[in-house]
């Protein structure tokens, strides 16, 4: 059962070579643009073996469990059911992963989610949209930097970038780019009327050195702030925040979390680096289905998920015809299910 997922010794031996090859060349290090991908694979190969491992050692808890559990032990039949839920995630989890074998799958995610028309709803759903990655990204044990945020004016947020950090963020939150439709009753609203709100997510890889994208600076405008947002945790406030405006394509990012100019900038330079070969990707993209005779429509108006919490409670993705009636669960951070449905669906 477990085999036909991972071979250990197979990645264990690869891993090997990579250690010793790495112990062997003195110069290894002081080339970064070489040794980076070897890095790459280095981590890759390591969570891999750890997260096989914990998962072996947990088929193993589940057969000792169920075996106590027959044996009359009443109280290990509760484990054996959280085991083996938990070992059905996982192996649904690696599922997924094996259908992710792009360029970038394994890189980093950059996402900005920015509120639609509507105000203080949309804003107040932008806000729920952001708290769902985190959490989201919180179960994969993966991390979160905020690079620019800004706040509605009476609650939520009108808009905000941030990088997740994780093996494969990328492949597997590249599902959630498009617009993300809520219907509730307004917390806002005096009359308690139901309200239909929309926020857009983006979602581009990380692009590492082995990727050269050249901007010039005849093309950039730099624009300086001092930064805002609730500060804390969040956002730095200082007087070095960075906006960047590529003149050519119109892409305009900004960066605000750092304490110096040239940090800011350097986030902000990795941001429309990202957003630059996300958009060439994308052109590709739409030349090939010209060529086809496909169309798929990815812009704002692409609405690819409804939210709704009244007079009932569904979460539908409507690219797979995914649905729950776990709206909590699902904005709480609970999307493998949709993104997993949605790498079966796209993935040939």
């Amino acid at each position: 059962m477990f085999g036909g997922f991972f071979d250990f010794a197979a990645k264990t031996e690869q891993l090997e070579e990579i250690q010793s090859r790495v112990a062997e060349s003195p110069d290894f290090w002081n080339d970064p643009v070489a040794s980076a991908p070897i890095l790459k694979e280095k981590k890759a190969l390591e969570s891999a073996l750890t997260r096989a491992g914990n998962l072996k050692q947990a088929m193993e808890d589940l057969a000792a469990a169920v075996d106590l559990a027959q044996e009359g032990h009443e109280e290990y039949t509760a484990e054996a059911e959280s085991l083996l839920n938990r070992i059905d995630a996982e192996l649904r989890a690696l599922e997924a992963q094996k259908l992710l074998g792009g360029e970038l799958d394994r890189n980093d995610a950059l996402v900005q989610i920015n509120a639609g028309a509507g105000g203080t709803e949309s804003c107040d759903w932008a806000s729920m949209i952001f708290r769902m990655y985190l959490r989201f990204a919180e179960r994969k044990g993966w991390t979160t930097e905020i690079f620019d945020m800004l706040n509605g004016e009476e609650a939520g947020i009108k808009n905000v970038s941030f990088q997740v950090t994780g093996e494969f963020a990328f492949g597997l939150l590249k599902a959630e780019s498009g617009v993300h439709r809520l219907v509730r009753i307004s917390p806002f609203d005096s009359n308690a009327r139901r309200h239909t709100s929309f926020a857009s997510v983006f979602v581009s890889a990380v692009i590492d050195d082995t990727i050269n994208i050249q901007v010039l600076d005849s093309d950039l405008r730099v624009d300086t702030y001092r930064s805002s947002g609730s500060g804390g945790q969040h956002v730095n406030k200082t007087d070095s925040a960075v906006r960047l405006t590529h003149i050519p394509s119109g892409i305009v990012v900004a960066c605000q979390t750092q304490r110096s100019q040239h940090q800011n900038r350097d986030q902000a330079m990795k941001l429309l680096k990202s957003r630059l070969y996300d958009r060439e990707l994308e052109t590709r993209r739409k030349a090939q289905e010209a060529i086809e005779g496909t169309k798929s429509d990815n812009s704002w108006g692409s609405q690819i998920r409804s939210y709704v919490l009244h007079p009932y409670k569904l979460v539908k993705d409507h690219r797979t015809d995914f649905e729950t009636s776990g709206a909590n669960d699902t904005l709480d951070g609970d999307l493998d299910g949709f993104i997993e449905a949605y790498l079966i669906k796209t993935v040939k």
